[in-house]
């Protein structure tokens, strides 16, 4: 009996931008992963021959491009606050057979200098509430992310200052190195996605 080939189904990529939802948090420090997934959503719109579509889909604004017959990209950015960013993620796994390996979390990190990226392939969430939620609703932390160093020259502040410190805007003299941080940050993620974490880890971390 003849048998034919059935083409396989394209491979997915799932860059998660993480941030807080609503104008008031636009520009701050723990907003900078959606400002990373919406240039990435830029970048890839204007690559010719991209077929992209713009969607609403398990609580997350949430962009789908088709580079080729064989790599689809989904970027997301869940519409929870940024503690309850994992059920979206999870939904979208779900909805969309993916893997931990083929997810990338996007989000700010008050432990690193402003403007150093760090793509890590697993490891715990040290703190950070959003990517916390990720990992508890995948229930594994084997899942790559990009930390963006959003830390002033002189550190972080401590304590019970810190929550008010991530949700303001970044300081005037801040924002050209953010805009560059940015820049960088969706050129790492394009990397992930064409050659893999550990390219992208030679490539961009420091």
């Amino acid at each position: 009996m003849e048998t034919t080939d059935l083409p396989s189904p394209p491979a997915q990529r799932l860059i998660v931008g993480l941030g807080n939802p609503g104008g008031r948090y636009q520009g701050t420090r723990h907003n900078v992963g959606f400002d990373v997934a919406e240039e990435l959503a830029r970048r890839l719109e204007g690559r010719p021959g991209s077929n992209g579509e713009r969607l609403d889909r398990c609580n997350a604004d949430l962009w789908r491009f088709q580079l080729s017959p064989t790599q689809q990209v989904l970027i997301a950015m869940p519409q929870t606050y940024m503690n309850r960013s994992g059920y979206a993620v999870r939904c979208l796994v779900e909805s969309y057979g993916l893997e931990a390996r083929d997810i990338l979390v996007v989000y700010d990190e008050i432990h690193l200098p402003l403007g150093r990226l760090r793509l890590r392939p697993q490891g715990s969430p040290a703190g950070h509430r959003g990517l916390e939620s990720v990992l508890a609703n995948l229930g594994t932390d084997k899942v790559p992310r990009l930390r963006l160093g959003v830390a002033p020259e002189d550190g972080p502040p401590a304590g019970d200052n810190l929550p008010d410190f991530v949700l303001a805007p970044f300081e005037e003299g801040e924002r050209e190195l953010v805009a560059e941080m940015v820049g960088r940050a969706t050129s790492a993620c394009e990397t992930w996605v064409s050659d893999g974490a550990e390219a992208a880890m030679q490539q961009w971390n420091g």
